[in-house]
């Protein structure tokens, strides 16, 4: 199981760039206040595996103002975790940011300091597709915690936070913290995660993702000199994992228009 997470997470940078290509282009990103971009640099970090990156880049956004105490430290800091096929854009979504992050909202951009990483293997971070490909270290999800806990602490000063909170792979994540940092935070929420390994239908659909990536003629064992494409015939099986039966009669309820629904996923 461990051998076959570490696979996952190498080719889950391939297929996780259907969002972002086909969904995230019709959505519109909201604006926060204050809101930044930048990256940190970690040196020669060790990954769990033993293997050395000389460079691991993290990019982060963050948005609202940090507010600090008597004696300078940030009381007001919030981690938000994307899922495994996100970027910290995600959270930047109007449909999300506009519940979460408005005048009087549970995370009021105005009252919090608020950090969003792209975690290692996604959008602007190092990840394997930068060019090493199958010899980027096989990096797990402590690896990705501790490179977080780094940029909090070493880059952007934070010794406490009010709140992590995490969706999906960000909510497993979530958990860790919760058990590698517990007096680093004062609440967790973990969202659309149980605490447990991957398995049955949810192993399964992952499995399926794997295998077509493997088995694209693009793939050339690891060593692909662009993006592997046929896979994306099967890429839709993840809407079936997330996607509510009923909406999908609503939305398609004939033949024609679910082939015409398909044929925009892929």
């Amino acid at each position: 199981m461990k051998r076959l997470g570490r696979q996952f997470l190498h080719l889950v940078g391939a297929a996780a760039a259907l969002f972002l290509a086909v969904v995230l282009p019709f959505m519109a990103l909201a604006a926060g206040p204050d809101q930044h971009e930048g990256d940190v640099v970690l040196k020669d970090f060790t990954f769990a595996s033993g293997e050395v990156l000389p460079e691991l880049k993290i990019h982060y956004i963050t948005f609202g103002s940090a507010r600090r105490n008597a004696a300078g430290d940030i009381v007001n800091g919030v981690l938000l975790l994307h899922s495994t096929s996100g970027t910290s854009k995600n959270w930047l979504r109007p449909t999300l940011a506009d519940e979460l992050f408005a005048p009087g909202a549970p995370l009021d951009a105005t009252k919090y300091f608020i950090v969003a990483p792209d975690g290692i293997g996604r959008g602007a971070s190092s990840k394997p597709s930068d060019g090493l490909r199958m010899k980027f270290p096989h990096y797990r999800y402590v690896d990705m915690v501790v490179a977080t806990h780094r940029l909090l602490t070493e880059h952007l000063g934070l010794k406490h936070l009010r709140l992590v909170l995490g969706t999906s792979m960000g909510g497993m994540h979530t958990w860790m913290w919760g058990e590698m940092h517990p007096d680093f935070m004062d609440a967790l929420v973990p969202i659309a995660s149980q605490p447990i390994a991957i398995s049955g239908r949810n192993w399964m659909y992952r499995r399926i993702g794997i295998e077509a990536i493997r088995n694209d003629p693009d793939w050339n064992g690891g060593d692909y000199q662009k993006n592997p494409t046929h896979y994306i015939y099967t890429a839709p099986i993840t809407a079936l994992m997330t996607e509510s039966a009923v909406h999908f009669q609503e939305v398609a309820p004939s033949r024609e228009a679910m082939d015409a629904l398909y044929r925009q996923m892929v």
